[in-house]
């Protein structure tokens, strides 16, 4: 099991209270790794993300396709390694920011940090 195929293992174990739908779509590229149905009926969308240092990599789709629909879209990261400054290893950033966060990494401050501030996020 990959990175990522672990990371998402992770997401069901502590946020139980959203249905989640994988999505393995190679006939679109750019778009995200899953499918959320939050706990107030509302959809939106999460790309995974998994990185041993603070650099993040996207492709041009992906960053196209949170340009293009910056409004119920998030990217997840999980850091693999200790981060200075940070006290969490799971992060959730707007799709809004995608360029950002292309630019800057994890030095790009998470809209959320932590599992808990990640669910009350989803829940909105």
């Amino acid at each position: 099991m990959g990175p990522e195929a672990k990371f998402y293992q992770q997401i069901k174990r502590n946020l139980k209270e959203f249905s989640f739908i994988r999505i393995e779509n190679s006939s679109l590229l750019g778009t995200p790794d899953l499918l959320v149905y939050n706990t107030s009926g509302h959809f939106c969308t999460i790309e995974l993300k998994v990185t041993k240092s603070k650099k993040i990599r996207f492709s041009p789709h992906q960053i196209a396709f949170h340009t293009r629909h910056n409004k119920n879209t998030f990217i997840m990261v999980k850091a693999l390694g200790p981060l200075p400054k940070k006290t969490s290893s799971v992060f959730l950033f707007r799709g809004s920011r995608i360029k950002e966060l292309a630019a800057c990494g994890l030095m790009l401050d998470a809209c959320y940090s932590g599992w808990d501030a990640c669910r009350l996020a989803l829940e909105a």
